[in-house]
């Protein structure tokens, strides 16, 4: 009953209470003992007020000592603290309130440190390069593609960002000096160069100004595009020339005709002579249209020792050391496509049969922060007169060719298979003479 009395209700009630009990005792003590006594009577009472209203004030104390525990534990961000709410009136419901304030605070907590573990699972396994810097230049966040690519995978928190340039590469070191977002162009003129993208950003974070760099691998990125208006480019000319090439070819005919009934024998060398540029260009342009509509593959487990083995049958070449035993996944058709055709080219260079090897091995694809992708690498080797510096750096672009009679699709048509299976084509000179073209495929355990 007096849990449910409020802390106004209390006093009154205790003061009521010695009240009646003074009124009692004075009442009493001039009865039995005279009129003199109703002092004692009175100071008794009060005595008894005071008793009560302790007695009933004393669960204040009590709730106001649990509710100054509680705050001292929100204030240490410990959210896990609770009152208990079996008094009601003011006190209760207080507790209640508290109770509730608690249970939101660790309800918002546990949902702000999900999304930081989401934050930072999506931030460690992002491809792009993120260093954070503080205003005295301390690297203070890097996240694990940063590290494998600045620092081998080593932490980078807390070394001095002018620490870390004197670790890296000339033009490595030049992109992170660089006061302007752009485009670089990492390493030397040719196949393997990367391409990347430079972003910077200032902020202030807790009254000191931060400094966020973001860099973005653009090299795959690129050339999709550049594949992607190559092709576009074909199926226009495609089009047109197909839509010219079906009336000449039917005008063709029709004129075969009218020169029969002529007997002009050398209406038939110009119509034959119309006819047969008319079907080389056809085919020309189909060879194009191939390449601009390559279908997506369809992957499944390739023996590799088995493909070699029919590849030999058509192309002679040595196969260096043993073949892995990796499982590979990769669209057999298009993968023995690329294989014959870089075969067809390094026979081609004039090597020597003899020098013209296929050499496979297990791998890491590394450099952009992927050290840990395990694949596959197929090297296609011979001993021919290789490639210069110029013919290397646009050797995987469509219609660019060395040869008289080259369509230039080729390499570009090898390089949108590899890149369809998740890969990597690239090609360097070898030391003696020669070129390597080496393949990265991802295992399927990858």
């Amino acid at each position: 009953m007096l849990n449910a009395v409020g802390l106004k209700g209390r006093l009154l009630l205790s003061l009521l209470c010695g009240w009646l009990l003074g009124i009692g005792l004075i009442l009493g003590l001039e009865t039995w003992l005279g009129q003199g006594w109703h002092w004692v009577g009175l100071g008794v009472g009060m005595l008894l007020s005071l008793w009560f209203s302790a007695l009933l004030i004393s669960p204040l104390g009590d709730a106001l000592k649990a509710m100054e525990l509680g705050l001292l534990n929100l204030i240490d961000n410990d959210f896990s603290v609770s009152l208990p709410v079996g008094r009601g009136g003011e006190l209760g419901r207080l507790s209640a309130l508290f109770n509730q304030a608690s249970a939101a605070l660790r309800r918002e907590r546990q949902h702000i440190y999900q999304r930081e573990l989401l934050l930072d699972k999506v931030i460690q396994n992002s491809p792009n390069l993120m260093l954070l810097l503080d205003g005295s230049g301390h690297i203070i966040y890097a996240n694990d593609a940063a590290r494998h690519q600045f620092n081998q995978g080593k932490p980078l928190n807390g070394m001095l960002f002018q620490e870390l340039l004197q670790q890296q590469r000339d033009d490595i070191r030049a992109m992170l000096q660089s006061p302007t977002d752009g485009l670089f162009s990492l390493g030397e003129a040719g196949s393997d160069a990367e391409t990347w993208h430079l972003s910077r950003g200032q902020f202030n974070l807790n009254g000191e100004q931060h400094q966020l760099l973001l860099l973005k691998q653009m090299t795959r990125e690129l050339s999709r595009q550049e594949v992607a208006v190559w092709k576009k480019v074909i199926r226009v000319i495609s089009h047109e020339l197909n839509n010219s090439l079906a009336p000449i070819s039917s005008m063709v005919n029709s004129g075969r005709m009218l020169a029969g009934q002529l007997a002009e024998p050398r209406l038939n060398i110009i119509f034959d002579t119309i006819d047969k540029r008319t079907r080389h260009l056809s085919e020309f342009i189909e060879g194009y249209a191939r390449f601009a509509r390559l279908p997506r593959p369809i992957k499944a487990q390739v023996d590799l020792a088995q493909l070699c083995r029919e590849l030999r049958l058509q192309c002679q070449f040595n196969i260096e050391g043993e073949l892995p035993d990796l499982p590979l996944w990769a669209d057999e058709v298009q993968l023995e496509q690329v294989l014959l055709n870089l075969l067809k080219n390094a026979t081609e260079s004039g090597s020597d049969p003899e020098h013209i090897a296929i050499h496979a091995r297990r791998a890491r694809l590394g450099g952009q922060g992927m050290a840990d992708e395990v694949g596959l690498e197929i090297e296609v080797l011979d001993r021919g007169p290789g490639m210069s510096p110029e013919v290397l750096s646009q050797a995987l672009l469509p219609f660019y060719s060395t040869k008289q009679q080259g369509t230039g699709l080729g390499l570009a048509l090898c390089r949108e298979i590899i890149e369809a299976h998740d890969g990597r084509i690239s090609l360097q000179n070898r030391e003696g003479g020669g070129l390597s073209v080496r393949l990265f495929l991802p295992s399927a355990g990858a």
